[in-house]
């Protein structure tokens, strides 16, 4: 199938010069097919096109000896290895030699991942690769990624942590999603997981899942009711058997209660936020508590920001329910700990996302972040995953009732 012709609007991989790094852009302007302007979703500047990585329609093969040669300067060498599918058999021969898990997997360039038997290229003899590398108990794990070959092994670690783990996802709404690079982290690492999605989102979040292996149950739910929530416990009950870990990522408040002043906030449009954005934690805990004791334990992981301890303009309610959310972690981190269920939050830096385009002045937001935090830049989402994953793996099973600031370090500024 030919693919679609990069337009105004579509998202590639540019080089920020006010990040100095490699971040998502939109392209604003083109000429006669060609970009010429792109403005970075992490600053929120417009930059000169300056073509750091070929957009997904056009990725070249990245070089098998160039990878290799990267392979071969780790130290300690990586478990497991991630290239792109556009490297061919040869990139995966070279890899082969990597040590892990014995596993293997492909890509196409649409970033659904696929196994051996479903390879986007030569299957037999990609499926011979793997059974070489799983002899040795090696593992090749191959991810859409760019040309160089530093990002081919960016993530060069173990891909199982979360093997054999069942999660529940809510709050994907589209790519943006907080919760959606949780749920990709996750299931990099091995997690099957579920979905949930709003009904004006069901399209979107479908085809995100279809990038997903093996695909998630998809299942529609409304927060709001506790009918609903038991509903999708019972779902999970009936596909799995339990549930080993939740990722809480839904908060909204009505615009007006984010504009005006927070003294005119509505009582209904108070419970309302609060609702949406703690309450609901509290009831999906409820509703995925016998899950997780049917597998030994758990951990629900949620989504705060800064708002819930200082004042940001135009975060108002949204605020208060984020303390409130925060108070939840830790009144359910007790509760919950004599069942083995771990309960903490990811305090997320300002990012650009669906909930974040109701709040206004996030440009500048954004601008004061980079410029304040000690490591002069904003975060990105593939961080929060990092940080949430953290929380969801057995590395942290020690860990309970926190709240990880995941933000550049700007939390710790005074002014």
């Amino acid at each position: 199938m030919e693919q679609r012709r990069l337009r105004p609007g579509d998202v590639v991989d540019d080089y920020c010069p006010r990040e100095r790094r490699i971040t998502d852009h939109a392209i604003v302007a083109m000429v006669e097919d060609k970009i010429q302007q792109t403005r970075c979703a992490s600053c929120d500047t417009e930059h000169e096109y300056k073509q750091a990585r070929v957009p997904p329609q056009r990725r070249k093969k990245a070089s098998p000896g160039l990878v290799g040669q990267v392979l071969e300067g780790l130290h300690p060498p990586p478990r497991a290895v991630q290239v792109t599918d556009d490297g061919g058999l040869e990139v995966l021969a070279k890899v082969a030699a990597a040590p892990g898990a014995a596993e293997a997997r492909c890509t196409d360039r649409a970033g659904r991942r696929d196994s051996v038997d479903r390879a986007p290229r030569d299957t037999a003899a990609t499926a011979a690769i793997a059974a070489r590398a799983q002899a040795a108990g090696r593992a090749i794990v191959p991810s859409v990624g760019g040309v160089d070959a530093a990002v081919a092994v960016r993530n060069a670690e173990c891909m199982s942590v979360l093997a054999q783990k069942i999660g529940l996802v809510v709050g994907v709404a589209n790519k943006r999603s907080l919760s959606w690079a949780i749920a990709q982290r996750a299931a990099a690492a091995g997690a099957t997981l579920v979905l949930t999605y709003q009904d004006r989102f069901e399209e979107h979040v479908s085809e995100l899942a279809d990038t997903l292996t093996p695909r998630p149950l998809l299942l529609s739910l409304d927060v709001q009711d506790d009918v609903a929530l038991q509903t999708v416990a019972e779902r999970i009950e009936a596909e799995h058997g339990g549930l080993d870990f939740l990722v809480h990522g839904v908060a909204f408040a009505a615009r007006d209660e984010l504009t005006n002043r927070f003294s005119d906030t509505s009582r209904e449009g108070f419970k309302n936020a609060l609702d949406v954005s703690a309450y609901s934690l509290i009831g999906l805990a409820r509703a995925t508590r016998p899950l997780m004791q049917a597998r030994g334990g758990g951990s629900i992981v949620t989504l705060s920001f800064l708002g819930s301890e200082r004042v940001f303009p135009n975060y108002n309610v949204m605020g208060v329910a984020k303390a409130a959310l925060e108070a939840s972690v830790r009144y359910l981190a007790a509760d919950l700990g004599p069942d083995n269920v771990r309960v903490n939050a990811v305090s997320a830096g300002p990012i650009k996302t669906l909930a974040a385009a109701g709040i206004g002045g996030i440009s500048a937001m954004l601008t004061i972040a980079r410029e304040r935090a000690p490591l002069r830049r904003n975060i990105d989402a593939a961080e929060v995953g990092d940080a949430s994953l953290f929380f969801l793996s057995d590395a942290s099973r020690g860990v309970t009732g926190e709240v990880l600031m995941v933000d550049a370090g700007y939390h710790t500024i005074g002014m």
